[in-house]
């Protein structure tokens, strides 16, 4: 019997430090029955270095804080008109492993990018989501007792003169692009919704309950 699907919820703009502190204290509480989440945000200006991160990936962050987090991966930029989908996700309830996850990920937002007309795809030696050369979307994941937290971010429409200031995921002179790159419209409710049901689907939750 398939799980529930996760229960949405939608931050709005949130501090990154205080979403990931509550992240961590809905994991560490909960148990077996506990029902998985996604939580929807933007976050205000922010750089983040992964757990074993290297610093020398930052190359001139200006005024926009640097955050050292518990997730996979080295350095990113979050910031307004990026949508963040955390997964907080019982991986042993669904029979997944994190490689699974990393591909339900990617997958979910290559399936919601081809819905707008965009050809996108993963690299397996650096995961995310790209069009062409260029990343349009970052992932990175940390699992405890066989649940996870953190999760994605997509580009849509932001600011993305940050991603100058270091090397994105650790990759020098990587480019980066977003949504409005390629879409001239699109409604950001419809897309998070959208992006959910993708990713429901993907991990093999019940789609009815």
């Amino acid at each position: 019997m398939k799980p529930a699907p996760p229960l949405i919820r939608n931050f709005g703009l949130s501090d990154c430090e205080s979403v990931w502190q509550s992240m961590k204290a809905y994991t560490e509480a909960r148990d077996e029955h506990s029902r998985d989440q996604f939580w929807l945000t933007e976050h205000e200006p922010v750089y983040t270095l992964g757990l074993n991160g290297r610093r020398e990936h930052v190359l001139d962050r200006g005024d926009i804080p640097l955050l050292q987090i518990d997730r996979g991966g080295q350095v990113t930029y979050h910031g307004p008109g990026q949508l963040v989908l955390y997964t907080l996700v019982d991986l042993d309830r669904l029979g997944l492993g994190v490689r699974d996850l990393v591909s339900a990920i990617e997958n979910a937002m290559i399936a919601l990018l081809a819905e707008y007309g965009i050809e996108a795809h993963a690299r397996p030696e650096a995961p995310g989501v790209y069009v062409g050369e260029a990343k349009i979307g970052a992932l990175g994941l940390r699992v405890r007792k066989g649940r996870s937290y953190h999760g994605l971010s997509l580009n849509l429409n932001m600011d993305l003169s940050p991603f100058a200031g270091i090397n994105p995921c650790g990759y020098k002179g990587m480019p980066v692009t977003q949504l409005s790159d390629w879409v001239d419209d699109f409604s950001v409710a419809e897309l998070r919704q959208r992006l959910c049901d993708h990713l429901i689907e993907k991990l093999g939750y019940e789609k009815d309950r």
